[in-house]
């Protein structure tokens, strides 16, 4: 059982954010960091790789979808007309050693937290599925679907996937969402979570976008850098934008429209 974990998620290749995050005091003393998923899709794969991979023992990483999709088009089992343009460059980027870590990352992972009832599951999307949608306002029935087959001692599940924040309850389930590290929508800054003494956290580290975006424009060797760091690390995609568009995807009836990524 661990005391306390701090919960990082869609660090989408954005150095500068993680290591602001990785700079917080209550992180540093985390007994884990638990990283949900999609580390290494966008402008610095492999410096973000390398950093998580810095933290050895301290860090867990749990499978996103882009992670997985990054292995499948760096191993040619991915169709590139398939890929987000950024994405397919990441993953051309990738090393033997980058592509064998992301092939075999774990989803989800259960563990005991001290304070929680019961387990807590850490998962991308969902425990059942690393691309699947759930929201802050998803509706019970969804849920109770998306949960049909999670254990009954598994009282709180933490996911990442669509970039916004949130803590609620599910049928007396607590649900968090970590929010984004790289990729925020809704606002400048990298969210996080904080579990410690049966309480979450929901955490907010703001960090120079100006110096950040100029930052990635300059190690980057992705040609559009700069555009993708403009449009991404400030967040230029509201919450309500984000909503709009992951909205059909749970289920709801809704007005389809336009992914605000490939998350």
């Amino acid at each position: 059982m661990v005391a306390s974990v701090a919960v990082l998620s869609d660090v989408h290749g954005v150095l500068p954010a993680l290591e602001a995050v990785l700079a917080e005091p209550d992180v540093t003393a985390a007994d884990l960091i638990v990283v949900t998923g999609d580390h290494a899709a966008g402008p610095q794969p492999l410096e973000a790789l390398d950093r998580l991979r810095a933290l050895g023992d301290r860090a867990l990483l749990v499978r996103g979808n882009a992670d997985r999709e990054l292995a499948a088009l760096a191993r040619g089992e991915m169709a590139p007309d398939d890929a987000w343009e950024p994405d397919l460059w990441a993953a051309r980027r990738l090393r033997d050693e980058d592509v064998e870590l992301l092939a075999n990352l774990p989803h989800p992972v259960t563990m005991e937290v001290d304070g929680f009832d019961g387990r807590v599951v850490f998962c991308h999307g969902t425990p059942r599925d690393d691309a699947e949608v759930v929201l802050v306002d998803t509706r019970l029935d969804r849920w109770a679907e998306v949960f049909a087959e999670l254990p009954d001692d598994v009282r709180t599940v933490v996911c990442g996937h669509t970039h916004m924040p949130y803590a609620r309850l599910v049928d007396r389930r607590l649900v968090v969402n970590s929010g984004s590290v790289g990729m925020p929508y809704g606002r400048p800054g990298a969210s996080w979570a904080l579990l410690r003494d049966g309480q979450v956290h929901l955490r907010h580290t703001p960090f120079d976008v100006d110096a950040a975006v100029d930052r990635v424009a300059r190690e980057s060797s992705y040609p559009a850098a700069r555009a993708w760091a403009d449009h991404y690390v400030r967040a230029r995609t509201t919450d309500a934008e984000a909503l709009r568009a992951f909205g059909p995807r749970d289920g709801r009836d809704a007005p389809a429209s336009p992914d605000p990524s490939a998350c």
